[in-house]
């Protein structure tokens, strides 16, 4: 297996799609170290939490940082303050999204690592010019926290450059599956709408509903990150994590609507003060070219896969 015997860690590692990639770590052979806070995450999401070393603390906590660096050759940095705690904290969300990472990469010039794989965020792409977006197309941070995630891949590339850390980058779009748990107040649209029409409540729509995005199922954003972390030839690079297809919140919805077979409807309410995009979806050609990884899951059957896991925990 790609990973047997490599000592990891990965920060954030109780959150959604940090406890799938600590899963998926531990079942490859992989000896897991997890950071987190518990701000958003859960103990109980990590599968195999008994084959893992836990550790409750921050990102921010430099001592920590340099111990745990300097004991393992692989660091995932999952840690986040999300959009909707950085707009309304955008220090919090500089402290952690920006100020983590710099600790981090700080570590690794010191003690040296195998390689550093970020988890940033298609956010940083703001309202793109053209579809589907590039990796080299237009930044544009509407909000503190796409400018607390660009500005993390900044002191990744800077130290790459500079200090020779090794990196690779991969920008993830609107991910959701196994774990996004609906009782979180931060988790995603697709688990808010099976909530709300799981339990015979209409879903709310925020503006007409065709505004569109690139929704990604996260077993692949998983396998994304793990090559990301594997192929040599990611190393320096930024990849686009996506399905490539693009999908409006109203054919979203519809889809679920079909899927649970209720015939509760979308209520229509204001648009969105944050991530107001129109349009988003993701050119993964480099990412198929570079770390052959291609989604594996239609959102189709990601959403079906969804709502069986949702089905199993109510």
């Amino acid at each position: 297996m790609r990973f047997r015997g490599k000592n990891v860690l990965i920060t954030g590692g109780a959150g959604f799609v940090g406890s799938n990639l600590v899963d998926q770590l531990v079942e490859e052979g992989a000896r897991v170290t997890v950071l987190d806070d518990l701000f958003s995450g859960r103990k109980e999401n990590i599968a195999h939490f008994r084959e893992i070393t836990f550790i409750q603390g921050c990102v921010t906590d430099v001592d920590k940082i340099n111990q745990l660096v300097q004991e393992n050759e692989l660091v995932f940095n999952l840690a986040v303050r999300n959009i909707i705690v950085s707009t309304v904290s955008p220090e919090l969300d500089f402290q952690v999204n920006t100020g983590g990472m710099f600790n981090i990469l700080l570590a690794a010039k010191k003690f040296g690592v195998e390689r550093i794989v970020y988890t940033s965020s298609a956010s940083v792409y703001g309202n793109s010019r053209y579809l589907p977006i590039n990796e080299d197309d237009h930044i544009s941070t509407l909000n503190p926290y796409a400018a607390s995630k660009l500005s993390a891949e900044n002191y990744c590339h800077a130290f790459f450059e500079t200090y020779d850390v090794p990196m690779a980058i991969v920008r993830y779009s609107n991910v959701y599956g196994k774990k996004q748990s609906p009782t979180n107040p931060y988790c995603g649209v697709v688990s808010k709408f099976f909530e709300s029409l799981m339990n015979g409540q209409s879903p709310q729509i925020h503006g007409d509903g065709e505004q569109t995005r690139d929704f990604t199922y996260v077993a692949d954003a998983v396998e994304a990150t793990l090559l990301a972390a594997y192929h040599p030839r990611a190393v320096g690079e930024v990849f686009n994590v996506g399905s490539g297809k693009e999908t409006s919140i109203n054919e979203l919805v519809s889809r679920i609507i079909e899927i649970i077979g209720t015939k509760a409807r979308p209520q229509y309410i204001d648009r969105r003060d944050i991530d107001n995009i129109r349009r988003r979806v993701l050119n993964i050609e480099k990412s198929r070219k570079i770390l052959r990884w291609s989604p594996t899951r239609t959102l189709e059957n990601g959403l079906r896969e969804t709502h069986e896991w949702l089905s199993s925990i109510r």
